[in-house]
């Protein structure tokens, strides 16, 4: 029954769908050539558009099938879905639009195409929110569940079936579980789901519960069962996930590859790994950077001539830092202290009323202005716009032995700004916290995610009341 079901909304979708691509031809058809609102000359016959609107809709949901935008749903985000649904509606136009040339149909209006590809996309995204938000509800209310059975009640299939109780709009209910060694005490029997037997006792379960999927939670020393596991599942026609025991050291969205033809768990995914991504990541920071300098030349003028004035020494300081791969450079700032001694290494934080500051460093540092050279070294390439912030040698080499996954900040190049620091993590400030802000940062990114950070980073001003 589950099964018809999930066939039945794929059906459903699919149908939809192109209910609504075609309600949106009369939409386009209304607005640009009968609601007045826009001029427009004589246009083809009505059938001639609502021809191309029909074959378009057979267009987008074959495509929608090919790239699994009618794939089960229950387990994934709203977001996932709607990048799909472009993704989806571009491909479609384009072979839309390919064969509309082939056939030298070129009559078409255009901005009858741009409101029908548009009307498309707000209409499907609506209705698709709104029955996504439906399903999760009826689901809350107990229907259109789907049953889980767990195997391994160890630690593994406790922290699972905890965190399935968190979620009830996924609809999904834990039958119960199979281990051959763990046994509820009182207080367990009451919290879990009952322990129906032994492992071996799979497929005679199978054969009396209504199970849709198959959960594996069990240790790496059970990894030699998998295969009778899995075989015994396939026979019944039962979906088998696995929870690697080593679950902890992946990303919350793992990502698999190909690697001499082995499928391979990537640990830390990294969409700047993407070439397309670094493209337009790159040109957004040669484009805010150039536009940037131009904007602060006269600050950073007037902060040159307070720097040479106000104490001896070069305007400009050059500290040693490590970046995207662990590679050194040489990082852009103006001097804000009195100038070290030749041959000093300097390994020590600077502190409040430290006395190697200025008393024009002091303002400088406090309104981060002396950070402004930093975007020449965003179009060297050493830096980005956003990005977790660069440490010194000294202290990578420090921290790397002493905070978890402290390298993983080096995956791609330091920021001017970051996650951590416009959510108030600068300066002495956990350097802990600013490694998980650094890592979710690198794990999410986005541009949209990068011009939120400067927004943000502007609107909790450029005092850092952490800076000494």
């Amino acid at each position: 029954m589950i099964r018809s079901n999930q066939r039945f909304l794929t059906q459903l979708y699919a149908t939809a769908d192109f209910i609504v691509i075609q309600a949106s031809f009369f939409f386009a058809w209304w607005l640009k050539f009968e609601s007045g609102f826009i001029p427009y000359e004589r246009p083809l016959p009505i059938e001639t558009y609502a021809f191309w609107s029909l074959v378009y809709g057979i267009i987008a949901v074959i495509v929608g099938f090919l790239l699994s935008l009618y794939s089960p749903k229950r387990k994934k985000r709203f977001a996932d879905e709607l990048l799909k649904i472009i993704h989806t509606h571009i491909i479609g136009l384009f072979v839309l639009l390919s064969l509309m040339f082939f056939v030298k149909e070129v009559n078409i209006s255009r901005y009858y195409l741009a409101i029908y590809m548009i009307g498309n996309l707000l209409f499907i995204l609506f209705y698709r929110y709104i029955l996504k938000m439906s399903l999760k509800r009826i689901r809350q209310k107990g229907f259109n569940r789907q049953f889980v059975l767990i195997l391994g009640a160890g630690t593994l299939g406790k922290r699972f079936y905890n965190n399935l109780k968190q979620y009830p709009e996924l609809g999904y209910e834990v039958i119960g579980f199979l281990d051959d060694l763990q046994k509820w005490d009182s207080d367990e029997a009451k919290h879990y789901k009952p322990i129906l037997g032994s492992i071996n006792k799979l497929s005679e379960k199978l054969e009396e519960y209504l199970i849709d999927e198959v959960i594996l939670a069990l240790p790496l020393d059970a990894h030699h069962r998998y295969p009778a596991i899995i075989a015994a599942c396939e026979k019944a026609g039962v979906r088998t996930l696995i929870i690697p025991d080593f679950f902890d050291y992946l990303p919350a969205r793992p990502y698999f590859d190909n690697f001499a033809g082995m499928p391979m768990i990537n640990v830390r995914e990294v969409p700047l790994d993407l070439m397309g991504n670094r493209f337009f990541k790159r040109l957004f920071d040669i484009v805010f950077s150039l536009f940037a300098i131009l904007l602060t030349s006269p600050i950073m003028l007037i902060i040159a001539i307070g720097v040479k004035v106000t104490s001896k020494g070069p305007i400009i300081f050059k500290q040693e830092r490590v970046g995207m791969n662990r590679r050194h450079f040489h990082m852009y700032k103006f001097r804000s202290m009195q100038e070290l001694p030749e041959g000093t290494v300097d390994t020590g934080w600077t502190v409040k009323n430290d006395p190697r500051k200025t008393k024009f460093g002091s303002f400088i540092r406090k309104t981060s202005l002396d950070e402004l050279p930093q975007f020449f070294n965003v179009l060297k390439g050493d830096m980005s716009v956003v990005g977790p912030r660069p440490e010194r040698p000294y202290f990578v080499d420090q921290f790397r032995d002493e905070i978890p996954k402290y390298m993983v900040k080096h995956h791609v190049r330091p920021g001017i700004t970051g996650w951590a620091q416009s959510n108030g993590l600068r300066g002495d400030t956990s350097i802990e916290e600013r490694i998980k802000h650094d890592i979710f940062y690198i794990e999410n990114w986005t541009l949209l995610f990068d011009l939120k950070i400067i927004m943000k980073t502007i609107h909790n001003g450029l005092i850092n009341k952490n800076a000494y």
